[in-house]
């Protein structure tokens, strides 16, 4: 088989995969509010400049950052119901993990390629779900693949990617990074550039990065939608709280740890050595990853990339033979496009939906919500209640609602501060609250004389206000 062939092989088996592990993609609650919102775009044909969804927020100041994903996403429940969202996070993820193998085997030979993007699979499948973020991995991996290949060739900076930072960065805030690592990459090139030609090589750099800051620019809200991402790091202690932010965990032996004290005993066996930038460059990333664990895929998916080719000239049973050179058909692509139909086809027969745990259905049909139209709700259940059209307190929108809204909901709900619990209920006016049966709050208001238990079960608990 040739070697050109094993990209396409590899995108269609993950999206076969993926498709088999359906649900499994369906078991983040965002994914509700993400369909919401690109359902109020395609209903008004514009994007919103102030929060159109919650009970509390209404109206403040907020931008649609991913704007573009929300859209497509909506546009697939519509057309292919859940099957379809999941069909379209599935595409990208495949062509995602594809790209990386077509990439890597410029360098290396079939079998070393297929280890990283089965250990960059295992790292990022925790977090391939059917959100925004999906839809841009084949962007990130494209978008480094094609700045790491200029640096590696001391070449001017790949101009022609620069669509893809448009595109990029109307699908979701990590455009950002990507606007990071081009300046992270251009030191590397600069370094190791001769030096007469190094003033030569930091003017086309440098020119490349305003161009990319200025791609990014080119969506609805301009510039500012670089500022999310510094809205996201000023949440401080939110960080602590919601899962994928939080720093990856080693109480107990898991893939990340594995993978990565496989890697550095692999390295440290065999002697290998890179160059100081490249290095620096793979520990900055290796930071986010364990500081964050949402960021494992970035590890996976571009550690590779930065590593091909100074491990590729440094071992020789690791480079790709030159002499056989791989031999494109014209029937890879059709193939793999009718294996992505027909697999997508079959799961259409297939009942499908998300999760239980983020859909109390039951429970919300059990509130009147014509007389109770203020509802406390968990944050888990806050992209459920977007989706069924009743304002939400509080959903995944964390850069929205800010470190103290959070936190304070948070520590009002662990009954960490009792007073302002029953200060809440009362502040807020709330005629119903939605919680998860595990909330310490649910016990209080069990013994609250003002509030009566009217539905339970191993979801969502409701009370209303007498």
């Amino acid at each position: 088989m040739s070697p050109a062939a094993l990209p396409w092989l590899v995108a269609a088996g993950v999206y076969v995969l993926l498709m088999l592990l359906g649900p499994r993609l369906l078991g983040d609650p965002d994914t509700y509010s993400h369909i919401a919102m690109g359902r109020w775009i395609l209903q008004h044909l514009t994007v919103p400049n102030g929060d159109p969804l919650s009970l509390t927020m209404r109206g403040e100041h907020w931008v649609a950052f991913e704007w573009l994903s929300e859209i497509a996403f909506a546009t697939a429940l519509s057309l292919g119901g859940w099957i379809g969202v999941v069909a379209l996070a599935a595409a990208a993820a495949a062509g995602a993990f594809g790209l990386l193998v077509h990439l890597l085997l410029r360098h290396w030979r079939p079998t070393p390629a297929l280890i990283a993007m089965l250990a960059a699979f295992v790292l990022a499948s925790p977090h391939i779900l059917a959100r925004p973020h999906v839809l841009a991995l084949p962007f990130i991996v494209a978008w480094v693949g094609g700045l790491i290949r200029a640096a590696d060739d001391q070449s001017a900076p790949p101009w022609r990617i620069l669509p893809l930072m448009v595109v990029w960065a109307n699908l979701h805030g990590s455009f950002t990074f990507g606007i990071a690592i081009a300046g992270a990459i251009a030191c590397d090139a600069l370094w190791n550039a001769a030096a007469a030609e190094r003033l030569r090589v930091a003017r086309q750099w440098l020119l490349f990065g305003v161009l990319a800051v200025g791609a990014a620019c080119i969506n609805p809200y301009g510039a500012e939608a670089i500022l999310v991402t510094t809205r996201t790091i000023a949440l401080g202690e939110v960080l602590t709280i919601v899962t994928e932010w939080r720093s990856q965990d080693f109480t107990h032996l898991g893939a990340f740890e594995l993978i990565m004290l496989g890697a550095f005993g692999l390295a440290l066996y065999r002697g290998v050595k890179l160059p100081p930038l490249r290095l620096l460059i793979v520990f900055g990333i290796l930071h986010l990853s364990l500081s964050q664990s949402r960021h494992a895929e970035l590890l996976g998916l571009l550690a590779p990339l930065l590593l091909a080719r100074p491990l590729a000239a440094q071992f020789a049973a690791l480079a790709a033979e030159r002499d056989i050179a791989p031999r494109f058909h014209a029937w890879m692509p059709a193939a793999t496009a009718a294996v992505l139909i027909v697999v997508s086809g079959v799961a259409a027969t297939r009942a499908i939906s998300p999760a239980a745990a983020i859909t109390p259905a039951q429970a919300l049909a059990s509130i009147d919500t014509a007389k109770n139209t203020r509802i406390l709700n968990a944050y888990d259940f806050g992209g459920y209640l977007d989706f069924a059209g009743i304002p939400a307190f509080i959903d995944g929108r964390a850069e929205l609602y800010g470190m103290k809204f959070i936190m304070r909901h948070s520590r009002a709900l662990d009954l960490q501060d009792l007073p302002d619990f029953l200060t809440m209920l009362d502040e807020c006016k709330f005629s119903a609250t939605l919680l998860t049966p595990s909330t310490p709050a649910v016990a209080l208001l069990d013994r609250l004389p003002e509030w009566k238990r009217v539905y339970a079960d191993d979801i969502a608990v409701v009370h209303v206000r007498r």
